[in-house]
């Protein structure tokens, strides 16, 4: 059955392909202009994935969505993605405000887990945005997720995810707490390079 889907799916996939390459050209932008203005680069690196067809069905099963195309469109709104990973706390507003000001991007759904962490601890800003994909049938609107984090956040998320999969069920409490309170102590980081960031700035 998963084969037959596939082959629905792929002729999608084309849509999301372009739309990942115009996301990465406008990220791209966003970083040569930091540079060239302020002399200050803000993204430590980026990068990019694209979901498989076993992901995008499961997600549609874990929402209890039907499988159609039409439904994949306008529910699944992660099937492409970019992780920005910043220097500084301060950059990641930065590149969010940039983002929303965007002639090509438009922002349709944004959560700030900076201000207001997951119950795990986990941080990052999340936006959805729609992006224009110019076919020789005329435009349409992809929709892709946009993570944008600091390296220490980065560096949290990416070892309390391959955590959770040594566990096939929930993670004990005790581990709960100390990655709760690691996530604590990686946030007074993130202040702390923040502020010695704004010290440097006024020599």
């Amino acid at each position: 059955m998963i084969e037959n889907y596939e082959i629905e799916i792929n002729n999608i996939m084309i849509n999301y392909m372009c739309a990942l390459k115009i996301l990465e050209a406008q990220i791209e932008v966003i970083n040569d202009e930091f540079q060239y203005k302020y002399n200050h680069n803000p993204i430590e690196h980026i990068k990019t994935r694209v979901k498989s067809v076993d992901s995008i069905m499961k997600k549609l099963e874990k929402y209890k969505i039907d499988f159609s195309i039409d439904n994949i469109v306008n529910n699944i709104f992660d099937i492409i993605g970019a992780r920005i990973v910043c220097s500084f706390k301060s950059d990641i507003y930065e590149i969010v405000n940039i983002i929303k000001t965007s002639s090509c991007l438009e922002v349709v759904e944004e959560k700030d887990y900076i201000k207001n962490p997951k119950e795990s601890g986990y941080s990052s800003y999340h936006l959805i945005v729609n992006v224009p994909v110019y076919l020789s049938t005329g435009i349409i609107k992809v929709k892709a997720e946009i993570q944008i984090r600091t390296i220490a956040m980065d560096f949290w998320a990416s070892l309390e995810h391959k955590l959770k999969y040594k566990f096939s069920k929930k993670l004990p409490d005790n581990i709960k707490k100390e990655l709760v309170d690691s996530s604590k102590i990686i946030d007074d980081l993130d202040n702390r390079m923040n502020y010695i960031k704004e010290l440097v700035s006024k020599y």
